[in-house]
């Protein structure tokens, strides 16, 4: 539980403070949207900007969204209520490195085998590694690895999501309940980008179907990565990890698969969401927390 000492008396006295989880969903959603408006809202996510946009500065755009919603959200709020020492206390989780090696291996190579192993369950064929230059893509997925965690989104999302959102939520509920919740402000904090047509196809389709698909997905991410959050005592940075595999991964997978199961949204479902089902009957809904600290939780 949050202490007192967290919490100095002249911090706790301001209405962010006292709606803390309030105050920063709807500072992640409002900073986050008026940013994404003028691309999300228009013809093939053009908007208001010039058709000729370069695609780099929309990317740049994006990260800077992100970087104004959720992450901004949550040093803002912890400012409110914990001073300086929280926000000393929130960055110090993004870099908090030392969480054994078995970690790593769960978010840089068990995260996209179980994505591959979706699609090989759905299409009923092995992936085609050649059709993405065989083991030396990883001279050019490194990089790239890096750019999603900036430029995608994964960095300055989950210092808002894991870094603040995620342990005020299992103070106030039980741990499955927190990441269901999450997950699903997760998803509608990205509901905006369903406007863009090429950002729904890219994320398992449009219209209603598409955003349950999407819904559905992101709820067992949620799942998966607050369970890896609380074994990993409250680490952001693996964190960060996994959603970077996550949205890497998802890069790959098409050229791998027959048309139509690579950018499908089902056989991530299938493996995300079979994940998701095991680790709660496993941990009976606990996902981990027993391993959190006191300072961590």
């Amino acid at each position: 539980m949050t202490t007192a000492a967290h919490q100095p008396a002249r911090a706790r006295s301001g209405v962010l403070a006292r709606y803390p989880l309030t105050s920063f969903f709807v500072l992640a959603y409002l900073l986050t949207w008026l940013v994404w408006s003028p691309w999300v809202f228009g013809r093939d996510g053009a908007g208001w900007l010039p058709t000729s946009i370069d695609p780099a500065l929309v990317g740049y755009l994006n990260a800077f969204a992100i970087l104004m919603g959720p992450t901004v959200a949550a040093l803002v709020v912890t400012a409110a209520c914990e001073g300086g020492a929280g926000v000393r206390r929130l960055l110090a989780r993004v870099v908090r490195w030392r969480v054994g090696w078995m970690w790593y291996l769960v978010a840089l190579v068990a995260v996209p085998v179980l994505a591959v192993l979706g699609c090989v369950v759905y299409s009923g064929t092995l992936p085609d590694v050649a059709a993405i230059g065989g083991p030396a893509f990883l001279l050019s997925y490194v990089p790239s690895f890096l750019l999603v965690a900036v430029l995608g989104g994964p960095l300055f999302e989950e210092i808002g999501w894991r870094g603040f959102a995620l342990p005020r939520l299992q103070r106030r509920m039980a741990p499955a309940a927190a990441a269901l919740v999450l997950g699903l402000l997760w998803t509608f904090w990205h509901l905006p980008q369903f406007f863009s047509p090429s950002w729904a196809e890219a994320s398992g389709g449009g219209g209603p179907i598409g955003i349950a698909l999407y819904t559905l997905t992101v709820l067992s991410f949620s799942v998966v990565i607050s369970w890896i959050f609380n074994n990993t005592r409250a680490s952001v940075l693996i964190a960060i990890l996994v959603h970077t595999s996550i949205d890497a991964v998802s890069t790959l997978l098409p050229p791998m698969f027959p048309p139509g199961v690579g950018s499908s949204a089902v056989p991530v479902i299938i493996a995300f969401g079979g994940a998701a089902l095991v680790l709660l009957a496993v941990t009976r809904g606990r996902l981990g927390i027993g391993r959190l600290r006191a300072e961590d939780a």
